[in-house]
């Protein structure tokens, strides 16, 4: 007997989807409450359980389809499954023909090894193209599985096999045809994702909206350097986690927020709303685009508390398991460039928040210091803000008020 699998419910006001990608195939053994599939939002990306254990019956939608709650996307089987028939998905874009006995030989290896192991249509394409053997890298997606990103790291880092073509010539002793001078003028279209579609959406709604402006500060980081690099093996020790930056920004943060609560309110129709906590948006990375957790009532936390809540973040941003919870509300947002390479930026407020800052990379500087000419680790600041809540004391306010705090952290201490 055969059992439907539904799209979940995706959280609130949330009622539809688009299927990301199919984790197990037609005829895949599965077992219960094992991810089947990957369901994106307009936030995150959520994986759907089978309902119980059997063999994966036939997909009812495709890759890139909306799918509302409730909606029947596949079935499951009774059995017990069977192994992946070989060579059961063959590239579009795949040659007729192998340059050689050996080289066929090899891409049919590499087909087989490839089918056998869950991948994405994407990184199959990806993992074919460039004949790389999936097994010999490692995924840092969800229960281990390769990513787009795993495989072109992998390329980019020269440890995939040679070319077949370069395979098969050196196996019958004759030396590689002479690369094509015209170059390849390949071209992919790949339609957004609901995340990336979200996030253009917004920060052009933040634009249209909103009266931004930008004020920049520059930092000395020296004394936040020196504080870091005594108390790190103390810290780590002590509190199971690494001092990083981004603690001192954060507290430093709130502690100008209390300073110049106009940054952390928001425009509501015609009234302005004032909060006296701190929620901190913090701006990370996600493969599938940027994400926006929050640390709620940052205010209140000890550094350790501040490092751990990051570091919970960045690893579930990494493999898929934030949720929308996650990222609702927010008052502030804090943006790290820096972590990319960025010298200067000019931030996009995350509605409805009113400011954002984006912190950007740490490189020595000539500086004058009591007269004299001296190198010091320097970082750039940049406020942005919505310019119908917040006049231009008040951001280069705030941008003192945190320049104060991060080149003199006993001020974090003492609440100066």
């Amino acid at each position: 007997m055969a059992i439907e699998v539904t799209v979940p419910v995706l959280g609130e006001s949330i009622t539809e989807a688009t299927l990301g990608e199919w984790l197990k195939q037609p005829g895949d053994a599965v077992a219960a409450d094992e991810p089947i599939a990957s369901l994106e939002t307009d936030k995150v990306a959520l994986e759907v359980p089978a309902p119980q254990a059997g063999v994966m019956g036939a997909h009812k939608v495709a890759v890139g389809d909306t799918v509302e709650v409730g909606a029947v996307i596949a079935t499951i089987e009774a059995g017990s499954g069977a192994a992946p028939a070989k060579n059961a998905e063959t590239p579009v874009d795949a040659p007729e023909k192998a340059p050689s006995v050996t080289a066929a030989k090899s891409a049919d290896k590499q087909d087989e090894v490839a089918a056998s192991i869950t991948l994405s249509p994407s990184v199959r394409r990806l993992v074919l193209e460039h004949g790389i053997d999936p097994s010999q890298i490692s995924g840092t997606g969800k229960d281990g599985r390769l990513t787009k990103a795993d495989v072109e790291q992998y390329v980019k880092s020269g440890a995939q096999q040679a070319p077949q073509a370069e395979a098969g010539a050196a196996t019958s002793g004759q030396a590689p045809a002479a690369p094509s001078q015209g170059g390849n003028r390949n071209e992919e279209r790949v339609r957004m994702t609901r995340l990336r579609q979200t996030v253009a959406r917004r920060l052009k709604e933040a634009q249209d909206t909103a009266a931004l402006l930008t004020t920049f500060n520059d930092v000395d980081m020296t004394a936040v350097i020196e504080t870091r690099s005594k108390y790190k093996e103390l810290f780590a020790k002590k509190h199971g986690v690494k001092l990083g930056f981004m603690g001192f920004f954060v507290k430093a943060a709130c502690m100008a927020l209390k300073d110049v609560p106009s940054v952390n309110a928001q425009i509501d129709g015609e009234e302005i709303v004032y909060h006296d906590y701190a929620d901190i948006s913090v701006a990370v990375s996600a493969p599938n685009g940027l994400v926006v957790p929050v640390i709620r009532n940052a205010e209140t936390m000890s550094f350790a508390d501040v490092e751990n809540t990051i570091g919970d973040f960045g690893k579930r941003a990494k493999d898929g398991s934030l949720t929308m919870a996650d990222m609702k509300g927010g008052t502030f947002t804090i943006s790290n460039g820096g972590v990319f390479g960025s010298l200067m930026s000019t931030p996009i407020i995350n509605p409805p928040q009113s400011a954002v800052l984006g912190l950007h990379r740490i490189e020595d500087r000539a500086v004058v210091v009591d007269g004299e000419i001296v190198v010091r680790p320097m970082m750039y600041l940049a406020l942005s803000y919505d310019h119908r809540l917040i006049d231009g004391r008040e951001a280069v306010t705030f941008l003192v008020r945190m320049k104060e705090a991060i080149e003199d952290p006993a001020r974090l201490l003492i609440d100066l």
